[in-house]
């Protein structure tokens, strides 16, 4: 089954600092949700282990992702793959952009396109594509947070980039209940 995701996020950090975190592995495996291990591999590639959950099925997937097509400071094409074991697998690429922002800051452009295969693949195009948003959307929080510290700013600059990357109001909790979550679940049937 294939998905595809774009998007982007406005991180508080300047472009070069914004390139040096995203090829940072500590960096990116505090960043990606679920992620035990990310350790360079080769000048441009990286063995991962990350623990996902997608609907009733769990699964720890190792895998490789490389690095091509780098143009320091304005993005990188990254492709990689994951064996779940019985879970099934994920592969993929994404494109990666960064500009600068309008008042300061970076924008992080990415279109991503994935294939996933095994019982995961029977769970339905529906419930991928709302795990991956929500893998995406925890990690551009996470990863604006990081930005944030490596610019010397506060925390307040990495709720806000997280807010304008999910579309929410900082003011709120980000995290809905179980019960809500169902609840907006029924609504968009």
């Amino acid at each position: 089954m294939a998905t595809t995701m774009s998007g982007e996020a406005t991180l508080p950090a300047s472009r070069p600092k914004v390139w040096a975190l995203l090829n940072d592995p500590e960096v990116l495996k505090a960043s990606i949700p679920g992620c035990e291990s990310l350790e360079k591999t080769g000048q441009n590639g990286f063995a991962a282990t990350a623990k996902v959950k997608i609907g009733p099925v769990a699964a720890t997937f190792k895998g490789t992702v490389e690095l091509t097509d780098i143009v320091p400071d304005e993005g990188y094409t990254i492709t990689g793959e994951g064996n779940g074991g019985m879970a099934g697998f994920a592969k993929g690429g994404a494109k990666v952009k960064l500009s600068d922002a309008v008042g300061g800051g970076t924008v992080l452009r990415y279109d991503v396109e994935a294939q996933v295969g095994g019982k995961i693949a029977q769970l339905g195009s529906r419930l991928i594509d709302g795990v991956a948003k929500s893998m995406a959307d925890k990690f551009f929080a996470n990863f604006a947070e990081a930005a944030a510290k490596a610019e010397g700013g506060a925390e307040r600059p990495a709720q806000e980039a997280a807010a304008k990357t999910e579309g929410a109001d900082i003011s709120k909790p980000t995290r809905k209940s179980w019960f809500r979550r169902i609840i907006e679940w029924f609504k968009s049937l």
